[in-house]
């Protein structure tokens, strides 16, 4: 049973990971990445996964990483819990299905980085963003600069990262770092719409929409356009696709069955 980390399902195919220590702010400890890992690896193997919601319990959504426990650590151990951050990074990239963050509070450094891990972001109004690694004398790690780059700019991603400066909720909107920002009391509420839009909608059409976005999104326009096809030419040949259509014709909702 996790300590860190909270799982929940509130939706049939919609699961919910939340980071639980609220009151160290979220802090990313050895102990949450290990437990995070864990829970991404499991969930990625989930046929009946529709989709996933990233998000914090109490005030914080994630502080970034447990400075407490980093005060004197030797440069080996340091180096031996970035290597769990980095595989927790890496399973949930590679997640099949879409990943939303429902960020409620402040998410910064790694907090922040798992933000742009997820494929898309809603924000409470109070929340904050920030990259302030460059205070500590270190740089994102996670992925951080990359990421930021693809959804910010190279000039804006740039000013974020070497000021350190950290960035309101509308100012996250502004740089492409969330998608929405709503009233904090309505931001759960808001992401599940969305979740359950998404878990009602054709499963191999959504897990072949994550990939071929993502993989196209560094190709060349024609190879991506091929890739797409390739997706196309499949999904039309599933019986998912014959069930949209005749529920549609049929004038009722349609059962997906992912085949």
């Amino acid at each position: 049973m996790p300590e860190t980390i909270l799982l929940t399902e509130p939706t049939p195919g919609v699961a919910v990971v939340a980071f639980n220590r609220p009151d160290v702010a979220n802090a990313l400890s050895t102990q949450m990445g290990l437990e995070l890992l864990e829970a991404w690896t499991a969930l990625r193997e989930r046929a009946d996964l529709r989709c996933v919601i990233l998000t914090g319990e109490g005030r914080h959504f994630q502080a970034g990483a447990d400075l407490k426990e980093r005060n004197g650590m030797t440069d080996e151990a340091w180096a031996e819990q970035h290597k769990v951050f980095e595989a927790m990074a890496r399973a949930q990239l590679g997640v099949p299905v879409p990943v939303i963050a429902a960020v409620n509070g402040a998410a910064m450094g790694g907090g922040c980085e798992m933000t742009l891990l997820s494929d898309f972001a809603y924000a409470a109004d109070t929340a904050r963003f920030g990259l302030p690694e460059v205070t500590l004398g270190i740089m994102p790690g996670l992925g951080g600069t990359q990421l930021l780059t693809r959804q910010a700019g190279e000039r804006r991603a740039l000013e974020i990262l070497v000021s350190g400066r950290p960035l309101t909720a509308q100012e996250a909107l502004e740089a492409g770092i969330v998608n929405r920002v709503v009233p904090a009391a309505e931001l759960m509420n808001a992401v599940l719409e969305t979740a359950k839009r998404i878990a009602a909608n054709a499963p191999l059409s959504v897990r072949t929409l994550k990939r071929v976005v993502h993989e196209g999104h560094g190709m060349d326009l024609a190879a991506a356009m091929e890739m797409e096809l390739s997706g196309y030419n499949r999904l039309f040949k599933t019986t998912d696709r014959r069930e949209g259509v005749a529920s549609f014709n049929e004038k009722r909702s349609p059962s997906f069955k992912g085949e």
